[in-house]
């Protein structure tokens, strides 16, 4: 992947489209081959239409190798092009929802379809041909789940650090109980004993909003 990583960002999957994308170029350039060779006297223009052909496959390797999916503990990169380049990001708290689907041939060779849909105003992009589509949702699943724990853990911590900034000694036993509630419900939401909804909704409780 050639797109830079950002601080803390970790890669944990790319992925490609599916070899079977290569099929078709590939047989074409070989039937050609094999149909010169037969009927051809003269091996020399053969040979030589045989290698201006190839370029054919050729490129189509190249966009499969540099057409791929990365995805991090912070977003979805899509990247494709060689010469020309493309490059297009989706953070994970704006991902709303990763599907895929896998026809009868998808299923026995490995391949299919992924949809993301995202916040952004062009909200439904489709994948086809992906390589393991169901690791490609499920990595990107998982990832969310993983950003979201961050992203409350660190909302905890802020908020334990705010609230022992601001004690004083008059009012400090009042607010020492309002961070360990807040931690004994923090802890509750990690276990899923609590859904997020409920733990805003208890965390806005305890501190009067």
């Amino acid at each position: 992947m050639r797109t830079q990583l950002k601080k803390d960002e970790k890669l944990l999957i790319i992925i490609r489209q599916h070899w079977i994308k290569l099929v078709l170029p590939i047989f074409a350039w070989l039937l050609l081959t094999t149909i010169l060779l037969l009927l051809m006297t003269n091996y020399s223009i053969a040979f030589i239409i045989i290698l201006v052909t190839a370029i054919y496959p050729l490129i189509e390797y190249i966009n499969w190798k540099y057409n791929l999916w990365g995805v991090t503990n912070m977003r979805v990169v899509d990247e494709s092009g060689f010469f020309t380049r493309y490059s297009k990001e989706s953070p994970l708290d704006k991902i709303n929802n990763v599907e895929y689907d896998q026809p009868l041939m998808g299923r026995l060779f490995g391949y299919g379809n992924v949809d993301i849909q995202t916040a952004a105003e062009m909200g439904e992009t489709k994948y086809t041909l992906i390589h393991h589509p169901k690791l490609l949702k499920d990595t990107i699943t998982n990832a969310q789940e993983e950003y979201k724990k961050i992203q409350i853990t660190s909302q905890a911590t802020q908020l334990a650090q705010a609230i022992a900034k601001n004690i004083n000694p008059a009012a400090a036993p009042s607010q020492q109980m309002i961070a360990d509630e807040l931690q004994k419900l923090f802890e509750l939401l990690q276990k899923g004993a609590i859904t997020q909804e409920e733990y805003v909704a208890q965390k806005n409780k305890l501190m009067g909003s």
